[in-house]
């Protein structure tokens, strides 16, 4: 399959449902994919950080990743984040992806252990050859604490025809044209940070992996639409709409800020897995009331 088959459009990274109770909630993740695809999405990106993934065991990961592609049954690719705290277990988390039916991979660095090169480079190299899918790099070092830089990229991209794409959260848009200069059109570029969708699409990605998409799914349709289609000016009314929202997606706490959003919305529960909690007091009141204004002002679309 070519590259365009997996890259391009919106992609969630799709939140973990729990039960009252604490478990992964199945029926709501196999109804809430469903309802991804239908509004326009083009796949489903579990087991990234705003999936919990860091919470979720092995076999929770391997049973979320059948769930779904039973569930989207063909229509859009399933694309895990394979991370882990140790080399051995994401290689096995990739195979077992590869084996369940999963279309493709998303690599990103250990959990917790960041630290030169050398190391972390063996680390995606061993999960990008695991499997013969094609692999997306997570770049996020706001989060991981490692930054892939677009040499080392470069370098990455030479030695694994299966690498086909990256997913840019440096927050530094700069980095799309410096891995432009160095790859040209080697590499599908994709967007990892809600509240940059905008000019990471000017500056030629063709993806977004979005995370209000969980509670706004046509809209971040629209929004990516727009920006593709007739640029900055085209997307401005949407996109000054959605930003309060999507700057949820940058803090700390975005996982329990976006669940707020989808059990305000009607599309989710915001019960999260500790040592996560429900965002509560300042914080809180905050976030309603960027919730509530976005709700009261939401234009068709």
């Amino acid at each position: 399959m070519s590259n365009a088959t997996f890259w391009h459009g919106v992609l969630p990274a799709i939140t973990t449902p729990f039960t009252a109770d604490g478990q992964v909630d199945h029926d709501f993740l196999a109804k809430h994919a469903v309802q991804m695809l239908d509004a326009g999405c083009k796949g489903i990106v579990p087991l990234g950080s705003l999936g919990e993934a860091a919470t979720l065991s092995f076999d929770e990961k391997v049973a979320i990743l059948r769930t779904l592609v039973r569930a989207l049954d063909g229509r859009g690719p399933v694309i895990p984040g394979i991370a882990s705290l140790s080399t051995d277990e994401a290689v096995r988390l990739a195979q077992e992806a590869k084996a369940i039916g999963c279309s493709a991979l998303m690599v990103l660095p250990p959990y917790v252990y960041s630290t030169d090169w050398r190391e972390m480079s063996a680390h995606v190299k061993a999960v990008i050859a695991a499997t013969d899918l094609p692999c997306m790099l997570y770049n996020n070092p706001v989060a991981y604490k490692t930054d892939f830089a677009p040499a080392q990229i470069a370098e990455l991209a030479s030695q694994f025809p299966n690498l086909q794409a990256v997913k840019e959260s440096s927050a530094d848009v700069r980095r799309f044209a410096a891995i432009r200069a160095l790859l040209g059109d080697r590499l599908e570029l994709l967007v990892g940070m809600d509240d940059a969708l905008v000019e990471g699409v000017s500056m030629g990605a063709t993806g977004w992996i979005a995370g209000l998409v969980n509670a706004y799914p046509e809209e971040s349709v629209k929004l990516f639409e727009l920006a593709r289609d007739g640029g900055p000016k085209a997307a401005e009314s949407l996109y000054a709409w959605f930003l309060p929202l999507l700057r949820l997606d940058t803090v700390p706490t975005f996982v329990q800020l976006i669940k707020l959003v989808q059990a305000r919305v009607g599309m989710g529960s915001e019960t999260v897995r500790a040592p996560r909690l429900p965002v509560a007091g300042a914080e809180r009141d905050a976030a309603m009331k960027v919730i509530d204004h976005a709700i009261a002002t939401k234009p068709g679309v």
